[in-house]
C-alpha cells in the first residue's frame, strides 16, 4: 500500500480541460497523474490532476498561462 502523504489535486470543470493539464505535464515532464476526484471536492468532471505538493507553484503558473480553467486547487493526503 502506497503512503499517504501531502499532494495537489486539481479539479476541473470538464475533461478536456483535465486532459490539456494532463498534456502540459508530460511535455514538462511535471510529475502527476489523472484520477477519481475524491468525493469530498466538487469537480464537475469528475477527474483530477494528483500531484506531489511541491509542484504547486509551477502547476497554477502552467494554468494560468495555459489558459486551462480550474474548478479548485486543494491539498489532501492521497
Amino acid at each position: 500500500m502506497r503512503k499517504k502523504e501531502p499532494r495537489v489535486v486539481i479539479t476541473f470543470h470538464t475533461t478536456a480541460e483535465a486532459m490539456a493539464l494532463e498534456r502540459i505535464c508530460r511535455e514538462q515532464s511535471i510529475d502527476g497523474r489523472l484520477m477519481p476526484a475524491p468525493r469530498a471536492l466538487s469537480a464537475d468532471c469528475g477527474i483530477a490532476w494528483c500531484s506531489p505538493l511541491s509542484r504547486r507553484e509551477r502547476l497554477e503558473a502552467l494554468i494560468a498561462d495555459g489558459g486551462i480553467e480550474a474548478a479548485g486547487i486543494h491539498v489532501l493526503e492521497c
